[in-house]
């Protein structure tokens, strides 16, 4: 370990060892620290950055107890970061830092290797949470991902449809994608009564890929519900200042929604780390746990002893109360028998 930037003012001290070793700090990860050190236990919590997190540019959540008015994703991230301050006797909380490997000892332990002030450091723990996230995908518009990055900030753009979906009543909405699971977004956006919905391929093929059976069953959905789509791709975007989602494609042509709505799925969901330990990995991509939140071996099907996997990269929902509610259910279960 690099023991003279650990002696540095400010910093954490770091240990060779602690009970529970927590990759990934976004609401999830937050969560399980401060519960292990809320039951007297130690914790690392190896963390990008607050700006890693999926929510950290959401300006509004209104799915949020406690927040009946609502709350940025950056101001709930801070508020949780405040929270694991206050255990800080008991947690270690390092960022940002990039874990780069988790290892199973043979004495049943857990080694995480992360990178963190440009030196290499291990730390064991009885116990391992993988709390790394997903990654969303962004529309490219002419090879870059940013220029659909301010309408996502302001609110205009949206991702998830439990958490926003009661914004688009009377509203039209331009949906992003062009594979079944678009095609479902677009179907599941009507449940919301929303003025119009339009799906925009991004220049590719609709339901491209699908089986055939499949195809036919969604455009028939699609007809009958009056959800058109447009084939052109898409040059670029404006009206952010009129706080609406003006597209327009590169045939000359543009249409103006009051929403947009991303249906694009996830860039990345970071498995390469769960499947070097082993864990199955379901067919969306997702790590297999159990109602405890333990990780499933494949092929066996047996949990992992003391591996934990909780948040957005479990099987499952992939809401903020969600995610605490795993980050409880793995604690909990650590505690009672690992710990």
């Amino acid at each position: 370990m690099g023991i003279p930037a650990l002696a540095m003012p400010g910093f954490p001290r770091l240990r060779d060892a602690y009970d529970v070793v927590i990759l990934g700090g976004g609401h999830a990860g937050l969560a399980a620290a401060l519960k292990t050190g809320l039951l007297g236990y130690t914790a690392l919590l190896i963390d990008r950055g607050p700006k890693y997190s999926r929510s950290y540019y959401a300006p509004k959540m209104d799915n949020i107890p406690g927040f009946p008015g609502g709350i940025s994703g950056h101001k709930l991230l801070d508020l949780q970061i405040a929270a694991l301050r206050e255990v800080e006797s008991s947690v270690t909380y390092v960022t940002p830092a990039t874990a780069t490997g988790l290892t199973r000892l043979s004495s049943g332990e857990y080694e995480a290797a992360f990178g963190w002030l440009k030196r290499s450091h291990t730390a064991r723990g009885r116990a391992a949470v993988l709390a790394l996230g997903v990654v969303d995908r962004m529309p490219v518009i002419g090879g870059k991902i940013d220029p659909i990055f301010p309408w996502a900030n302001f609110g205009i753009v949206d991702f998830c449809v439990l958490c926003d979906g009661h914004t688009l009543p009377d509203r039209s909405v331009g949906v992003l994608g062009n594979d079944a699971y678009a095609v479902r977004t677009a179907i599941d956006l009507l449940h919301f009564r929303p003025k119009s919905v339009e799906i925009l391929t991004l220049g590719r093929p609709l339901l491209e890929g699908s089986p055939d059976d499949e195809r036919s069953e969604l455009l028939r959905q699609l007809a009958e519900r009056g959800v058109t789509h447009v084939d052109a791709e898409v040059a670029g975007f404006d009206e952010i200042r009129e706080r609406r989602f003006g597209v327009k494609f590169a045939d000359g042509s543009r249409r103006v929604y009051d929403k947009g709505f991303s249906a694009l799925g996830w860039y990345d969901q970071h498995r390469d780390l769960p499947r070097s330990l082993g864990c199955r990995i379901d067919s969306e991509g997702y790590v297999v746990t159990d109602e405890d939140c333990r990780a499933i071996a494949d092929p066996d099907g047996g949990p992992i002893p003391g591996l934990y996997c909780i948040g957005d990269l479990r099987n499952g929902w992939n809401q903020i109360p969600e995610a605490w509610a795993t980050a409880e259910r793995a604690i909990i279960h650590a505690y009672g028998y690992y710990l």
